[in-house]
């Protein structure tokens, strides 16, 4: 674990709600694909975000969502906007990417987790890895989709992936897949028990696809999520 600072390189809003920050961190740092940082607000506040960006990437890059003008995250951006340095302690996590395995990767997540993930798939197509890998991501309607063709761009570079949006509130232009994300994977998927599955999302979120995988078949010792060790 190590604290340091970081020069602000860009603070951009995705959606009304969602910000992605570029920081470039003033040493090198290792992390591995998963990981997250604690975002240092003072001594005795840090808060934690998961890490957007692969292992490598020049920046550090954070997608924050914020909801209420002094909610606990509107308070991150507006530290970030007043600053051009900010200091963040890391790598934090449990539940990163296992390089070890070759089996297939199910990776899953639900609004702004889908951080978590994000980082082990660009990390993948920077290795040019070979492996299966099915990418869900959970939005509440088409309003809180974001950067959904650079993540298709971004999949279409590994070998052998597939990348599927579900929003839960659909309107007449959303074309793609309906529902709750972990039940339109439990009606793809049948084998679940030959997957890894990596999920990220709000811990009752986690803990409902948990419950429900397991009871399709999924073995728990190839499930990781941060959130398991709170849920």
């Amino acid at each position: 674990m190590k604290m340091m600072t970081c020069q602000v390189a860009s603070l951009t809003p995705l959606t009304a709600h969602v910000y992605k920050a570029l920081l470039k961190p003033s040493q090198a740092v290792d992390f591995a694909a998963g990981q997250y940082l604690n975002f240092v607000m003072s001594e005795e506040d840090k808060r934690p975000f998961s890490i957007a960006s692969a292992p490598g990437a020049e920046y550090i890059e954070l997608q924050i969502g914020a909801f209420g003008s002094d909610s606990y995250p509107m308070q991150v951006i507006e530290h970030i906007k007043a600053n051009t340095e900010v200091t963040v302690e890391m790598p934090f996590g449990s539940a990163q990417l296992r390089e070890d395995s070759q089996r297939p990767l199910l990776l899953i997540a639900g609004g702004t987790g889908f951080s978590y993930i994000k980082s082990m798939f660009e990390y993948l197509a920077a290795q040019h890895s070979q492996r299966e890998v099915i990418v869900y991501w959970g939005l509440r309607d088409p309003s809180a989709c974001y950067e959904l063709n650079e993540t298709k761009e971004m999949i279409n570079q590994l070998a052998n992936a597939k990348f599927i949006p579900v929003i839960e509130t659909p309107d007449d232009t959303w074309q793609g897949r309906v529902g709750m994300v972990h039940k339109v994977v439990m009606s793809d998927l049948n084998n679940l028990a030959d997957y890894d599955i990596y999920l990220a999302g709000r811990f009752e979120m986690v803990a409902a696809v948990r419950q429900d995988f397991v009871e399709q078949g999924a073995l728990v010792e190839h499930m990781y999520a941060d959130a398991f060790a709170f849920i």
